[in-house]
């Protein structure tokens, strides 16, 4: 739920594309703004799993197919699952169990509301920010990420594996 509520708000309503957020996107972008992306959870796991890592016309094409066709075969949880063991979430650190496990020591179900804060948090840039020595502006994203977490639809929980 921390990762929805960082990355893509939207994710249990969209089918792979952010149209409001897209929007958003080229309105800041023709406004001079900073540049941001608007890519789903959906389109950042086409990427991640399918495509190479630099951005390009061409890999955003492939992007978009792949990502049409995992919202069409794999169902959301399928889709964070797949998402959160395939994201790099620190220097050599991918998937969600290694960030719990290097970070915390422990693992991804057992992270805390406010450790999985602090992972999402992290997401734009893993490799700038540190979950387990957060600064004051991983701090300030992780309190407003524990507010999100309240609003965003909920999926059911996963099972610890024995």
């Amino acid at each position: 739920m921390a990762v929805i509520a960082s990355e893509d708000n939207r994710f249990a309503m969209h089918n792979g594309f952010d149209f409001i957020e897209i929007k958003k996107a080229m309105k800041e972008n023709e406004q001079g703004r900073r540049r941001r992306g608007a890519s789903t959870i959906s389109q950042q796991t086409a990427k991640n799993v399918f495509l190479w890592p630099q951005s390009s016309w061409i890999r955003k094409g492939f992007e978009t197919y792949f990502t049409f066709l995992i919202e069409l075969f794999w169902s959301k949880e399928r889709i964070m699952t797949v998402y959160l063991n395939s994201i790099e979430m620190g220097k050599g650190i991918y998937g969600a169990e290694a960030a719990a496990k290097y970070k915390f020591g422990t693992t991804a179900l057992r992270l805390s509301r406010e450790q999985c804060a602090l992972i999402a948090a992290t997401l734009p840039n893993p490799l700038r920010f540190d979950s387990a020595k957060p600064s004051p502006y991983i701090i300030k994203r992780k309190n407003q990420i524990l507010r999100l977490m309240n609003l965003v639809p909920r999926f059911p929980p996963l099972k610890e594996k024995n």
